[in-house]
């Protein structure tokens, strides 16, 4: 990717160096963390998916009133091209909700922090991956990932780490447009084997909705995306299957288990939208063949 002429996002939140810990009520317990570590080998994910029953509010929508020290934005590479990446995320989505919705685009703001964070949806580890949480409308990601996308689960490239963060916004965009009140409404009045089904639904929207984003952020700088640069992501979004993380932890598949999707349907879904550069052809939930 190239980013050189990308303008930075105003709408980051840099949480870390401010020790990021907290005890007491708010936290939660070492047997709700194990559960979101094993839901939790690959990003996208939703944490009222992996810590519904747990929330730290209990529906009360509060953050903990901690606020890490004020310092200075960082300036090293990894930080900038996160922030650029958010930028052209907040300029595709804004030209395409006024294009095909006729509507206003609330950008959400990104927070990067270390190790644990308070959310509006509970306690934020670095171990379950990036997330987005609907209750404060703020994508949470320990940068830390990138090491780990490339080291473990051997997606490397820009473009691998832009979807990171796009298929968060992906779900940001759910969020304004209504379809994450609709899913959390259907779920609870589910069994759990047919709420992930419509979990997997959820995420690969996601996926679709990232593919959207880079489709048009093309077209509005054509330099952005560089020979290849498709190919990293949609080798990215294969990596993270959920059969083929099952099959890398436990040895077998359980396909009832399944919150985000096989492979084959990640890859599937992320094609789709960067083919396409259609929200509208992101319909999973109306789709008969995943």
């Amino acid at each position: 990717m190239r980013l050189d002429d990308e303008a930075e996002s105003q709408n980051v939140e840099d949480r870390r160096g401010g020790g990021g810990g907290f005890g007491g009520p708010g936290t939660i317990g070492i047997g709700t963390i194990i559960v979101a570590l094993a839901a939790s080998y690959f990003f996208g994910i939703d944490p009222r998916l992996i810590m519904q029953g747990a929330q730290v509010m209990q529906g009360s929508g509060n953050v903990p009133h901690q606020q890490a020290p004020a310092h200075a934005p960082a300036n090293d590479p990894l930080t900038v091209f996160t922030r650029k990446v958010l930028g052209s995320t907040e300029r595709t989505w804004e030209r395409v909700f006024e294009t095909d919705l006729g509507r206003r685009y609330e950008p959400p703001t990104l927070v990067l922090f270390s190790n644990v964070t308070p959310t509006a949806c509970g306690t934020g580890q670095s171990a379950m991956g990036p997330f987005y949480c609907p209750g404060d409308r703020k994508v949470y990601i320990d940068l830390s990932f990138y090491n780990e996308l490339r080291q473990r689960f051997g997606a490397s490239g820009d473009f691998a780490q832009a979807y990171v963060i796009a298929h968060e916004v992906g779900h940001h965009v759910q969020n304004l447009l209504g379809v994450s009140d609709k899913v959390d409404a259907a779920r609870r009045r589910m069994g759990e084997a047919q709420a992930n089904q419509l979990s997997v639904r959820m995420e690969l929207q996601a996926d679709c909705l990232a593919g959207v984003w880079a489709a048009n952020a093309q077209k509005i700088n054509q330099k952005l995306i560089e020979p290849g640069d498709f190919e990293d992501g949609l080798r990215a979004a294969a990596a993270i299957g959920d059969d083929r993380l099952q099959k890398q932890a436990q040895g077998y598949v359980v396909p009832e288990a399944f919150t985000h999707g096989t492979s084959e349907q990640r890859v599937r879904w992320l094609r789709q939208g960067l083919t396409t550069g259609d929200m509208r052809r992101c319909d999973t939930f109306a789709a008969k063949q995943l």
